[in-house]
């Protein structure tokens, strides 16, 4: 077991697994999968991870991806414990593969990524309280302080509100495959 995992290129990824030594495992969560992902890749979210078959056989080396490689690095301790010998990192994630010009498989009619929906909305309400608190009203700073709260409350317990609410909206229910 190795508590780093070694980044790789795209282009070394993508060589490793069309020759079937390696096996590429995207750890992101099923809404950002849903949106793009790379072709052929196995999908086991981190929040399942534990307790997932990685389909791993003895002789490929394991290759584990996210968005941009951040996500992955910090659990890499996490990840590495399920590997037997050396494990890899997609150097850059879904990003670095796609700057290689290397294929995704992309679904506009997914929803965006629920974590892109809070950014968005938290965003929007804190500059609609801000400029209603300057051209309304003083008290409408209420709303962006509200909106700072949530968003340390996420951070400190792990739970975010809004995204909570954002998963019972009609176009982020799963859809019937």
């Amino acid at each position: 077991m190795t508590a780093i995992l070694t980044p790789l290129p795209a282009a070394e990824v993508q060589a490793r697994i069309k020759s079937g030594r390696a096996r590429l495992v995207d750890i992101r969560e099923p809404d950002e999968f849903a949106r793009e992902h790379i072709p052929g890749v196995a999908h086991t979210p981190l929040s399942v991870f534990e307790d997932a078959h990685l389909g791993i056989t003895p002789d490929q080396d394991v290759i584990f991806m996210c968005r941009s490689g951040m996500r992955t690095q910090a659990n890499c301790v996490r990840l590495a414990a399920r590997v037997e010998g050396e494990a890899f990192v997609l150097d850059g994630g879904l990003q670095g593969w796609k700057d290689a010009g290397l294929p995704t498989s992309v679904d506009k009619k997914a929803p965006l990524e629920l974590m892109r929906q809070v950014q968005i909305i938290a965003g929007s309400l804190v500059v609609v309280g801000a400029l209603l608190s300057w051209l309304v009203h003083p008290a409408w700073i209420a709303l962006s302080a509200f909106v700072g709260a949530g968003l340390f409350m996420a951070g400190a317990t792990g739970v975010c509100g809004m995204a909570r609410m954002l998963m019972l909206a009609p176009w982020n229910r799963t859809r019937a495959a």
